[in-house]
């Protein structure tokens, strides 16, 4: 198969966050989200690699919003680019206090995931289409933020960030 649609990759995980998941203040430890995170965001980019996965990089991820001992998390991930063997998937965190009808959208974040074989060596994966505007807009946005993962990671020069240019010229034209 050459292409899947990004829908196929989404995938809806729900945690319930419980005293062991918590710090002093019972609020839930960020390195228990980003692991849930990541478990998520593996299993997304599995369903559209139909491939074992590993973890190449993590995004920013703010915490916007605390979720407390007792909420129920839930965790969106779908594939938003497919490149040649990797793969971005993007994740939306809420938390809902069930008991007060509350639901607020707590974390995003960019996760990309690598595709290997049974030998670890990277293999190609489909190509992504993306079919709602929203879709489409996360798949075009993806290239900037690829560069700039790879200025980060120091894998690409700035001057060769051609993506990022064009951002900077159209904001400073704005």
């Amino acid at each position: 198969m050459n292409e899947k649609f990004a829908r196929e990759s989404h995938t809806i995980m729900n945690e319930l966050v419980l005293p062991n998941d918590t710090n002093t203040l019972n609020n839930l430890m960020g390195g228990r989200l980003l692991h849930w995170m990541d478990i998520a965001a593996a299993i997304s980019a599995q369903k559209h690699c139909n491939r074992i996965v590993v973890t190449a990089s993590v995004d920013n991820v703010s915490f916007r919003h605390p979720i407390k001992l007792g909420d129920v998390i839930s965790i969106e991930a779908q594939v938003t680019r497919a490149f040649n063997t990797s793969v971005e998937v993007r994740l939306v965190v809420w938390a809902q206090n069930i008991p007060s009808g509350t639901r607020v959208k707590s974390n995003e974040a960019f996760y990309t995931f690598v595709a290997i074989d049974q030998h670890n060596e990277k293999v190609t994966v489909p190509r992504l289409v993306p079919e709602t505007d929203e879709e489409q807009k996360l798949y075009n946005e993806a290239l900037q933020r690829r560069e700039l993962r790879l200025v980060l990671g120091g894998k690409l020069k700035p001057k060769d960030a051609k993506e990022l240019q064009n951002l900077f010229k159209e904001v400073v034209k704005a």
